[in-house]
């Protein structure tokens, strides 16, 4: 059976050069389908190496893994580039509780930040306030703040069917919070977790503290959606009530890691790169499964579908997997200075950050013109209900290579229960489905293969791109 199954791949592949375009969309969507890899890579990401915080030990098993499953693909060239990161640690679990009076106490669910700092040894306990953006703080003035803990309690607005509008309309509290609380003379602060739905899981994110000194920094944490409800209805009966809560994070020195490189060389336009990328490193308290697990075994799978069904790409085809994009974005930023000093000429690049969940389409930042060129290939989609082609957000760690050349793209799968898994313990491998990853994997490769054919020039008539 396996002798068939390797002859009729040959067969194909002599083949593929004939076909129409429709032909050949739909046959990368089947070696995927049926022969795909990025569901057996995530496994080994997600449950061989867990969770990647940048410049942790899992971090660099991943870019060894990556590395070696890029070498086995047979690419044309593939490497490592180095790039210092920062190195952020959790230390033990944080404790937080809701005391309403002396030892009448309620634990939460809490989790610190991203770059946040430690609370002092045996913890902060304090009265509460609550606002519901850090910009109501300048209202209430450093009176009514100072040596209180600021409970910041933004939900994600659910009437958005767009989530990352929703996430975007709030992700602000999260990372400017403290440093804004701080000012006033709060001793910390707590953040409704960024998720649509009500549970227990708290989410973390990245914060800064922008330029204020150390000495005037403090702690964060974000609290499970659940224990946001209850804290705001317990402050509605009880506005003297105490909260406790202890952490044990700490920045450490940054230190090298890299990021995974790996490129089928153009057969004709070698200097003209099209790029596909997702971020390796994630967050330390799931196992980084969607966030970006799944866009990198993805751009991984983009190489070894073109190569599977028999087309030699006209130009060079190159995945990137970024390290640090969660808490610096340093990979995106180093890859891009680099391609700049090279003189590097991308014309295109793809990334997949939105989680491995059913594929919609993609968002393009590109002119009007180069819109409509691809907006004339939503029909060789439209038998996967794959529909979405707009104007819209790519990705963090492409943004930097933008200038007035490239079209930066994004994949845009359905949303609606992204933000369950965000940032979150539960942004595990089980909550990833096979086929849903496939058919991503499968998307991204149908575009590069139909960019690569037809390159960017909007000059190109409709009749000539669709053969």
């Amino acid at each position: 059976m396996k002798h068939i199954f390797t002859l009729a791949l040959l067969c194909f592949s002599l083949t593929f050069s004939a076909q129409t375009d429709e032909q050949a969309v739909e046959t990368i969507f089947k070696n995927s389908l049926n022969n795909g890899m990025s569901y057996q890579w995530l496994d080994h990401l997600s449950n061989q190496i867990g969770g990647r915080l940048s410049g942790s030990l899992n971090a660099e098993r991943a870019v060894a893994y990556t590395k070696e499953e890029f070498e086995k693909l047979g690419l044309d060239k593939v490497w490592l580039q180095p790039v210092m990161v920062p190195r952020w640690v959790r230390g033990a679990p944080e404790f937080a509780y809701i005391e309403t009076s002396p030892g009448v106490t309620t634990n939460v669910n809490i989790c610190a930040l991203g770059g946040s700092i430690a609370t002092p040894g045996g913890g902060i306990k304090a009265n509460i306030i609550e606002v519901g953006s850090y910009e109501d703080l300048k209202d209430l003035g450093e009176e009514k703040i100072k040596g209180k803990i600021v409970f910041i309690n933004r939900p994600m607005q659910a009437d958005l069917i767009n989530t990352f509008e929703a996430y975007g309309g709030c992700s602000s509290e999260r990372y400017r919070g403290a440093a804004e609380a701080a000012k006033y003379g709060a001793v910390g602060t707590i953040v409704r977790s960024l998720n649509l739905r009500l549970d227990d899981y708290p989410h973390t994110g990245s914060m800064s503290y922008g330029d204020l000194p150390p000495s005037q920094r403090i702690p964060s944490a974000a609290i499970s959606t659940n224990d946001a409800e209850l804290l705001s209805g317990m402050l509605a009966l009880n506005k003297d009530l105490k909260f406790f809560f202890s952490q044990n994070c700490k920045q450490l020195e940054d230190v090298l890691s890299y990021n995974v490189i790996g490129e089928i060389t153009g057969s004709e336009y070698p200097n003209e790169i099209i790029l596909v990328g997702g971020h390796l490193d994630s967050w330390d308290l799931g196992d980084g499964s969607h966030d970006d697990g799944a866009g990198c075994v993805q751009s991984m799978d983009v190489l070894r579908l073109l190569k599977e069904s028999g087309l030699k790409p006209k130009r060079t085809i190159r995945a990137v997997l970024f390290m640090n994009e969660e808490n610096g974005l340093r990979g995106g930023r180093k890859y891009a200075e680099e391609a700049k000093a090279k003189n590097e000429k991308h014309i295109f690049a793809l990334e997949s950050d939105s989680g491995g969940f059913t594929p919609r389409g993609f968002s393009f930042q590109c002119s009007e013109a180069m819109l409509g060129k691809v907006q004339s290939w939503r029909s060789l989609f439209k038998p996967y209900l794959i529909h979405f082609f707009e104007m819209g957000y790519s990705g963090a760690d492409i943004g930097p290579l933008r200038n007035d050349e490239i079209v930066l793209a994004g994949l845009r799968p359905d949303s609606q229960r992204y933000f369950d898994h965000h940032h979150a313990a539960n942004d595990t491998f089980e909550h990833v489905n096979k086929r849903e990853l496939e058919l991503g994997a499968a998307s991204m490769t149908a575009l590069v293969f139909l960019i690569d054919k037809y390159g960017t020039n909007t000059i190109s008539n409709v009749e000539e791109i669709r053969d």
